[in-house]
């Protein structure tokens, strides 16, 4: 969930790794999280939603994932653990399959290995996916994921923290350039489309006054990071209405979700 090193976290000492696991109930949190957390839950009805839409697209795409014969997967800018992991959600299809979580905020791997000491195949390493080709070479990635086999790359609520000047395109193409074919890529990701002048306003308000780097992109420009992939049905849609699996609330129309499987 978040890919920015300290430098580039708010100026309060915030951090949206943090301001996520708030959102999701979670304990890992601050003061300063919790204040840009209230602030954005009383300025927009929908931002309690957004976390959840988030997880549980997570839990849909490596499911489908699984269905599709893929057993080893890397999740790039994980964030902090919660309920329902990767690993968690893998092992309990299939024992032997292969996880490995990415994050460049040390405390998020830290807690992630903590969680892993004792769970077999499964790993968390410390990287900045704007700096793939190292994640890919990483030894702890190499030892548990071979890319001559199918992979599923797991980018949800990542590539928004990545400046549309740091090139998040190229991002995408070193990790879909080195997948095998029957590989996937799943994204969940921002977009502005369904807000308001007023609120992408007062959005754009609240991140720069607290020092935070987001960008909330067209679905268009979402759309191109599948470049060179098959969207599988029912394509790049709000993130509740990819393949739900239970009955859900109506989407905030805030997240867009989709998985690329590679021909």
């Amino acid at each position: 969930m978040t890919n920015l090193p300290p430098s580039r976290r708010g100026s309060t000492g915030a951090a949206l790794n943090r301001i996520y696991d708030y959102s999701l109930g979670g304990k890992d949190n601050y003061c300063a999280d919790r204040e840009i957390a209230i602030e954005v839950f009383g300025s927009f009805r929908a931002a309690r939603l957004l976390p959840r839409e988030n997880r549980k697209f997570l839990r849909r795409a490596v499911r489908h994932m699984l269905d599709a014969g893929v057993r080893q997967f890397i999740d790039v800018g994980c964030g902090l653990p919660g309920k329902g992991n990767v690993h968690e959600v893998v092992h309990a299809r299939d024992p032997a399959g292969r996880v490995v979580y990415v994050d460049i905020d040390r405390v998020a791997v830290v807690h992630y290995q903590a969680l892993l000491h004792a769970v077999p195949n499964a790993a968390a390493v410390h990287g900045d996916v704007r700096k793939p080709h190292a994640i890919l070479a990483d030894a702890e990635v190499t030892a548990l994921i071979d890319l001559r086999r199918p992979v599923g790359v797991l980018m949800t609520a990542t590539l928004d923290a990545i400046l549309d000047e740091e090139d998040p395109d190229a991002v995408v193409r070193a990790f879909t350039e080195a997948m095998a074919p029957g590989s996937h890529l799943a994204i969940c990701d921002f977009t502005a489309d369904a807000m308001t002048p007023q609120e992408r306003a007062l959005q754009d308000r609240i991140v720069t006054e607290n020092g935070l780097v987001f960008t909330a992109r067209p679905r268009s420009r979402i759309t191109a990071f599948f470049d060179g992939l098959e969207l599988v049905e029912p394509g790049l849609v709000p993130a509740p209405e990819w393949r739900p699996d239970r009955p859900h609330e109506p989407a905030t129309g805030w997240l867009v979700a989709g998985v690329g499987r590679k021909p």
